[in-house]
């Protein structure tokens, strides 16, 4: 018997540009007081930022602390070309960071030792840690960042690489694989105060709930597409697509088209709720 074919990976990258004088300017770009969706169709060279110490590079911001929205992260696509990259790429010593490489390859060089990513390619950087990062021929990837919560009496967490390729995805309980997560960081390792996964959900299925919960996210489609349900809103995403959501932002999508609906995901966890 023939076993079905297990689709190929994708990872989605942006590539700039400007659209013609002649395109619609709507688009399905939107910001809310629960959510944010920022298309790839506005992800144009207009927006890029430049960052200090950083060599032909440069970044699309596509979150940032933002008092009464999503407060506890950044996230950037990151573009390099040939010979590309920072010899001091992180300037806040509180910062830790998570690195998803989605074309080309990078070194990252840590304590001496060179640690070669390319495309699935994961790095956990820890708050202090002097990091340097280059590129031989090119490369995007995804940098998320975070004010490291320490806690007293908990080791802070060590850095470590992987690929994405390597780690066996995690079905969910009873959707038959058709819902699965593939985790960069134990979920038991409470040194960790973020995880960043990839949520893969096969054509067809569903998270079939609003989840409702304390935890923010940042969610960047790699590959098919889908809808979610976001505050009592349905909104279509393709790859590309990035999604923004505040704590408590009630939440659910299904899988559609012929392909797997891929996303990066960035949550908060593993620590009590800052009083004021």
């Amino acid at each position: 018997m023939t076993q079905p074919k297990t689709p190929a990976r994708k990872y989605f990258v942006p590539k700039g540009g400007l659209p013609p004088q002649s395109q619609l300017v709507t688009d399905r770009a939107m910001f809310t007081e629960a959510f944010a969706v920022i298309p790839r169709g506005v992800l144009s060279d207009i927006v890029t930022s430049a960052l200090p110490f950083w060599d032909n590079a440069r970044f699309w911001v596509l979150a940032r602390p933002l008092s009464g929205f999503a407060e506890t992260f950044s996230q950037y696509i990151v573009e390099l070309g040939a010979g590309g990259g920072s010899d001091r790429p992180e300037t806040d010593p509180n910062a830790e960071g998570a690195i998803f490489v989605v074309e080309g390859a990078v070194d990252i060089t840590l304590d001496g030792t060179t640690h070669s990513l390319g495309m699935g390619g994961f790095a956990y950087l820890p708050a202090g840690a002097g990091w340097t990062i280059r590129t031989t021929e090119g490369a995007v990837f995804h940098w998320i960042r975070k004010r490291y919560i320490a806690v007293d009496g908990l080791p802070a967490p060590d850095a470590f690489f992987a690929q994405e390729q390597d780690i066996a995805p995690n079905p969910m309980p009873d959707t038959d694989g058709g819902w699965a997560t593939t985790r960069f960081m134990d979920p038991t390792d409470l040194r960790h105060d973020m995880h960043v996964t990839i949520v893969t959900l096969m054509p067809g299925a569903v998270i079939p709930f609003d989840e409702t919960h304390v935890m923010e996210h940042g969610l960047y489609v790699l590959q098919g597409k889908g809808v979610y349900h976001l505050n009592q809103q349905w909104v279509e995403v393709e790859a590309g697509d990035f999604m923004w959501l505040r704590a408590f932002c009630p939440q659910a999508c299904y899988a559609g088209g012929p392909e797997p609906f891929r996303y990066l995901l960035y949550k908060d966890v593993n620590r009590h709720a800052a009083l004021p």
